[in-house]
């Protein structure tokens, strides 16, 4: 077989001729603005030759600060095709985590949309390697200005170069083409390298029938955010299919989402658990046409039965997906079998999801072992593959060109050692893996609640009190006590105009899992803490508990019989 190169410059050629017409469409706030992949392709061809002009050769960082939109999905095509390597700055990460994330890789080059100027600003003076920002929009760049460094309007910067540009096709595929940080829940955030050869095989099997599902009738609502594991791969594998887009900018609250529903009309999105719970409760209180959306993928943290169910009854169904940023995401998606119906079904679609043929996964018993994949015994989840990071970037070494290969059972580097086990992927969930491949999750290591010597699963509470139809969200973390070592405190935010008592809430939990299960402690807050992509941030939950910063009720001094 010839040895071509799976570079990402071929996929925007592709997507740019064969797929010419197809349309990318970005919300404006009242309806969309309309571009097509050839307009996408002469743009990062345009920029391509802007970003040369501000000195990028060879493997230099070009990041992002920006919302969804075509101009953002330019850069995304045209940074890794021109041999540099894209890096999205995550928006919501704390000005601290931004800079050493921007400085560990040495950025040389920010985009930034004009309304997160205010944002970027502050911390600009801080990213010691920045030579030179640029804004797409027509903000005020006097803050921008003010740290020192040349700021250029992106009009200006592309206007007048070239619609064609000499892209990388060769190379080695395995050179970085793009970097995307952890959320950094705990300590600082993580780098990973993602290669032109892993996006490529990724993008193939997000597009693939058993995942996404892309096509050319396909328009997808990417609301899950391109800073955010390369918006789940979604980007590259739309211009390597000729599905559409619907970028919906900054503008993701529930309302103007439910309106470019209406208006653009996307068969398929993708989003956190969170930006569905929100926009499920609006459509039920302001009917809304969502006719031609048939599915929506839900990553990031479990999917309440409840949700899923919620969206059956507006036609739409929602697919469970799970993945991480190590894993470029995707590591298994919830397709069920064929003919399975009832109970069995819900059984498959509650669970993460069948793995795809590319990506190994094992499960880890509490000893060591490797336990069965009978989807009964219970141990740590590890994956390995061909779009399952090796290694960590590391801050004391320059910020690799390259990503290495690592086959299962190679060596990691001893300071990711908590993180790799002979090569695989120590992915920090638990669960169960089951003979024909689907993974089902009980709970995030760090998360599983162990009292007096048995494990409670903070997932399958969390689920349940979500089933409950005053419960809006739910998270339940472990909290210190003092004869069952660990007890479950549940943190409950209600829905609008409903009303419901620990008691109440209690008894609704007694049905559906053991007494000793039952939690003793309650809270009612106003919104769950969470992370930067959307994920209950538990760990300010116990801060806040330990702290005494929570009104808690206590209905048992101890655990049930």
């Amino acid at each position: 077989m010839q040895e071509w190169p799976l570079r990402l410059s071929h996929v925007l050629d592709y997507g740019s001729t064969v797929h010419a017409d197809t349309e990318i469409l970005t919300w404006t706030g009242t309806a969309a603005r309309t571009t097509t992949n050839a307009e996408i392709g002469r743009l990062a061809a345009r920029l391509a030759h802007g970003l040369r002009e501000l000195g990028v050769r060879g493997d230099d960082r070009v990041a992002t600060f920006c919302w969804n939109n075509d101009v953002h999905l330019a850069a995304y095509l045209a940074v890794p095709a021109m041999g540099a390597v894209l890096h999205p700055l995550n928006i919501r990460l704390p000005a601290d985590h931004l800079a050493y994330s921007a400085n560990q890789v040495a950025d040389k080059v920010v985009l930034v949309d004009s309304t997160l100027i205010p944002a970027l600003a502050p911390i600009l003076p801080k990213l010691s390697t920045v030579e030179h920002v640029v804004v797409v929009g027509d903000g005020d760049v006097e803050p921008l200005a003010a740290a020192g460094k040349p700021v250029h309007r992106f009009e200006e910067l592309v206007g007048s170069q070239p619609d064609t540009f000499d892209w990388q096709y060769d190379g080695d595929e395995t050179e970085a083409a793009a970097i995307c940080y952890s959320s950094g829940t705990v300590g600082l955030p993580k780098g990973v390298a993602y290669s032109h050869r892993s996006i490529w095989l990724h993008s193939m099997q997000i597009a693939a029938a058993g995942s996404f599902g892309f096509a050319p009738t396909t328009r997808s609502l990417v609301v899950v955010p391109m800073f955010h594991v390369m918006a789940w791969g979604m980007p590259h594998a739309a211009f390597m299919t000729g599905a559409g887009l619907l970028m919906p900018d900054r503008f993701l609250t529930p309302e103007p989402l439910a309106a470019m529903i209406a208006a653009a009309k996307p068969t398929h999105g993708a989003a956190v658990p969170s930006i569905w719970t929100g926009l499920l409760a609006y459509l039920n209180a302001h009917p809304t046409d969502t006719s031609t959306l048939k599915e929506v993928v839900v990553g990031g943290s479990a999917c309440p039965e409840s949700l899923m169910r919620g969206f059956d009854e507006h036609g739409i169904r929602i697919v469970h997906a799970w993945g991480m940023t190590e894993t470029s995401p995707l590591g298994s998606i919830a397709r069920p079998p064929a003919g399975v119906t009832g109970d069995e079904l819900w059984r498959y679609r509650l669970s993460q999801g069948q793995i795809p043929a590319s990506v190994q996964a094992r499960i880890v018993a509490p000893d060591g072992s490797i336990a069965p994949r009978d989807g009964e015994t219970v141990g740590e989840l590890e994956v390995a593959g061909p779009w399952i990071t090796g290694r960590y970037l590391d801050s004391d070494e320059p910020a690799p060109g390259g990503v290495p290969s690592r086959q299962p059972g190679s060596p990691a580097a001893s300071r990711d050692s908590d993180r790799f086990d002979d090569g695989w992927l120590r992915t920090g969930d638990v669960g169960t893996l089951s003979a024909d491949g689907y993974i089902t999750l009980t709970d995030r290591a760090k998360d599983v609640i162990k009292s007096g010597g048995e494990w409670i699963s903070s997932v399958e509470l969390e689920n349940h009190l979500m089933a409950h139809p005053a419960v809006l969200e739910a998270a339940v973390v472990g909290v210190p006590d003092p004869r069952w070592e660990e007890r479950p405190l549940a943190s409950v935010v209600l829905r609008d105009g409903a009303t419901a008592t620990p008691e109440e809430l209690r008894d609704f939990l007694a049905d559906r899992i053991p007494r000793w299960q039952l939690p003793e402690r309650w809270t009612f807050l106003t919104e769950v803490p969470k992370t930067t992509v959307g994920k209950f941030d538990k760990k300010v939950i116990r801060r806040r508990y330990a702290e005494g910063d929570l009104a808690v009720r206590n209905l048992k001094e101890s655990a049930p019989e």
